[in-house]
């Protein structure tokens, strides 16, 4: 259902935030992390061989964890869920998994995005362990601790840490490119809003 503001098309010429702005639209136009999503790079090559598995996300902030999740979920055509490890406890984890199952007894998978995954205490990790084993989920845990001391090793062991590089300076010189001029978003089109066309 769609409201005046969004049939007139003022939506998509409102002001958004810069990192909404920059956000790419597909896993090749992700900037600064070849070796994950460049031509050769690991989910590049998970995607083409249609064999993609739990991941564990390790890296800085601002450098792509949930955007790249998110687009791995579009480009295997999972259901995208996403949990922050911060505010969610088993009860949080239950449903989830409950709604997972409900979707894949349907024909369609999950891809269970956990930010901050290294905040679940050990048991809480274990929890994943089933839903792991038997398809439910496919796990991707982002996190900026060295998963090696942080996640059990029940867990690591079923699925695979990528590494997210910070972003150097000709990467940041490619974001600042699509950024655009100085001053951000471009001027609203002419006869929008009512304001008479020049």
């Amino acid at each position: 259902m769609s409201d005046l503001f969004t049939s007139a098309g003022l939506e998509q010429s409102a002001p958004r935030p810069l990192a909404d702005r920059l956000r790419p639209k597909a896993l090749a136009e992700v900037v600064g992390q070849p070796h994950l999503v460049g031509p050769d790079g690991t989910l590049t090559r998970m995607l083409r061989s249609g064999r993609v598995g739990s991941m564990i996300f390790w890296g800085p902030p601002g450098t792509g964890k949930t955007t790249v999740a998110r687009l791995l979920a579009g480009a295997t055509d999972l259901h995208f869920e996403q949990i922050s490890a911060i505010f969610s406890g088993v009860a949080d984890l239950k449903k989830v998994f409950e709604a997972a199952r409900g979707r894949r007894a349907m024909g369609k998978g999950t891809l269970l995005f956990v930010d901050e995954i290294h905040r679940f205490n050990r048991a809480q990790q274990d929890a994943f362990l089933p839903v792991m084993e038997d398809g439910t989920v496919t796990l991707v845990g982002a996190t900026t601790e060295n998963p090696s001391f942080e996640l059990n090793a029940a867990l690591l062991s079923r699925g695979q840490v990528l590494t997210f590089r910070a972003l150097d300076g000709d990467a940041i010189a490619a974001l600042l490119g699509l950024a655009g001029p100085p001053g951000g978003e471009p001027p609203m089109p002419a006869g929008a809003a009512g304001l008479p066309e020049t």
